[in-house]
């Protein structure tokens, strides 16, 4: 916890930015966490000590210096996970009848397929590509 506390720390300074009381137990809660998280279910994990509002104020300054990284889902929701250079590249299952969101890495072939897709799909458009996600929907075993 100490390496990823003193990497946001690096990463706000260079923003200008402070690492808060909030801020802290706001990352330390989301490396606790395994998926992206609703800020209702991250403040389920720091309401003793994150009032609501600084949470929700926290989530944007940690997305806006790229220590979080936010997933709009297909469902209007937004879910908040650590940013991919602390968790390294993965892609996401998500259970359209419960909204568990669970984080999978794809093995070095899947991934090299996916990235030939990818640049096909946009050199068909003229774009250059930067990254990418994937969100898999689905059912999860629960709710089968």
């Amino acid at each position: 916890m100490q390496q990823l506390e003193q990497a946001v720390g690096q990463r706000l300074a260079a923003d200008g930015v402070r690492l808060t009381q909030g801020r802290r137990d706001t990352v330390e809660a989301l490396a606790r966490m395994h998926g992206p998280r609703t800020a209702a279910e991250i403040h389920d994990e720091v309401a003793s000590t994150v009032p609501l509002s600084s949470l929700y104020r926290s989530l944007s300054v940690l997305t806006d210096a790229n220590v979080l990284s936010a997933q709009h889902g297909s469902d209007g929701v937004i879910r908040f996970e650590l940013a991919e250079w602390f968790t390294g590249h993965h892609h996401h299952l998500v259970c359209t009848s419960c909204g568990t969101v669970v984080d999978v890495t794809p093995t070095i072939g899947q991934e090299k397929a996916m990235d030939d897709l990818v640049e096909e799909m946009a050199q068909d458009s003229g774009f250059t590509v930067t990254g990418h996600r994937f969100e898999i929907e689905g059912t999860c075993k629960k709710c089968r």
